[in-house]
């Protein structure tokens, strides 16, 4: 199955603020019939970057089958860490960036490799509020979240 994620984070505050993330899925099924999912949730602090890559995360999981999936970003940090190969140095050298520092958001980075995993994923930078409609309706999602009543603890913060 060939499977469109869109995906957006917001943090307000940044850092440590509340925040949210914004996903979306489009797929269609045996039948041609097209179908879309959204998912969102806000947090009583986080950053920007752990919304985006959360983002990612509950749209990858959310699968209950091995697909082709192309991934729309407008995270530099998310989408150049595949394209760039930052994440394949960063596990290569045991997660650090240099001798000194340690790559942030590690728990994130390890999750999302394993959502991954059954599938095939390509990663699409696209310009945020530039219009695109699927970016905008993620943002909106991952501010409202931000914004909402529901916020839980991110236990990376």
């Amino acid at each position: 199955m060939f499977v469109k994620i869109y995906t957006d984070g917001s943090a307000r505050g940044n850092p440590n603020g509340p925040g949210g993330y914004g996903t979306l899925l489009h797929f269609v099924d045996s039948k041609g019939t097209l179908h879309t999912r959204e998912y969102s949730q806000g947090y009583e602090k986080t950053t920007n970057n752990r919304m985006e890559l959360m983002a990612a995360i509950v749209g990858l999981e959310a699968l209950t089958k091995p697909c082709q999936v192309e991934l729309y970003s407008d995270s530099r940090y998310l989408v150049d860490a595949f394209h760039k190969g930052w994440l394949k140095s960063w596990i290569a050298s045991n997660w650090r960036r240099g001798k000194k520092n340690e790559v942030k958001n590690i728990d994130l980075w390890q999750r999302l490799l394993k959502a991954m995993e059954p599938h095939q994923v390509e990663f699409v930078w696209v310009k945020g509020h530039a219009g695109h409609p699927e970016n905008e309706r993620c943002d909106f999602l991952a501010t409202a979240a931000a914004d909402g009543g529901e916020l839980l603890k991110d236990p990376g913060v």
